[in-house]
C-alpha cells in the first residue's frame, strides 16, 4: 500500500511511548493541518479507542494501530516517519514531501481552483485582521460570489479589499473568471429579497 511509511525505528519508538500511556488499545492518528498549502504541518497525535473519526483509514502496524485522516491522506503519499538517534538521544521525524503540494491543477473544477487560492493566498492575509472569505457560487458570466466573515464583515474597507486585492488575484490566476462580488453586494439583483 502506498502512502505513509513507518521505519522499524519509528514503530519501535512509538510503540514504547504508547506502552507508557494508561489506555489499552491506544494508537496514533496522523493528519495534516492546512494540507496542500505553504502552511501545511504534518502531525501525529495519540488516538485512544473511539477518538478516531469515522472516515479515518485504519493502517494496522505490528504493535499498534495508525489512523489516517481522510482529508490528509492524498497529501501523505510518500511520507516517511523515522526515528533518528543522535547525541541527545533521538527524535521522531516526519517527511511528507507532498504535504504542501496543491491537489488542484488547471483541469480541476473551477470552484476547487477558486477555493484553493482563497485558502492559500487570500485568507492568510485576511486572518491578520481576524477575517476570512469563502466562495458561495460562480454565476453566469464568470462572476465569483464571495462571502466575507469574521473581522471583514461590516468593515468599511471590504470593497477595496475585494476589488484591489481579491478580484485582481483571482481574475489574473483563473482565466474563466471575469469579476468578483460580495454576497451582500446590492447591485446583484437576481437573489435580492423583495
Amino acid at each position: 500500500m502506498a502512502g505513509i511509511h513507518f521505519t522499524e525505528g519509528a514503530e519501535k519508538y512509538l510503540a514504547d511511548l504508547l506502552s507508557k500511556q494508561d489506555s489499552t488499545g491506544i494508537g496514533i492518528r496522523v493528519f495534516i493541518t492546512q494540507p496542500g498549502t505553504p502552511y501545511a504541518e504534518t502531525c501525529i497525535a495519540y488516538c485512544k479507542p473511539g477518538e478516531e473519526k469515522p472516515e479515518d483509514r485504519l493502517m494496522p502496524l505490528d504493535s499498534f494501530n495508525v489512523w489516517i485522516d481522510a482529508v490528509s491522506e492524498p497529501f501523505l503519499e510518500d511520507a516517511l516517519v523515522d526515528y533518528a538517534t543522535d547525541r541527545m538521544g533521538g527524535q521522531l521525524t516526519i517527511k511528507a514531501p507532498n504535504a504542501k503540494v496543491p491537489m488542484v491543477n488547471d483541469d480541476s473544477p473551477l470552484n476547487e481552483r477558486i477555493n484553493y487560492l482563497l485558502q492559500t493566498e487570500i485568507n492568510p492575509g485576511l486572518a491578520s485582521h481576524g477575517g476570512e472569505v469563502k466562495l458561495v457560487d460562480v454565476v453566469e458570466g464568470g462572476v465569483a460570489i464571495l462571502q466575507f466573515g469574521g473581522g471583514c464583515q461590516g468593515c468599511g474597507m471590504v470593497d477595496v479589499t475585494l476589488k484591489e486585492g481579491i478580484e485582481k488575484t483571482l481574475v489574473a490566476r483563473i482565466p474563466e473568471l471575469t469579476a468578483v462580488r460580495d454576497v451582500t453586494d446590492h447591485t446583484v439583483k437576481e437573489n435580492a429579497y423583495y
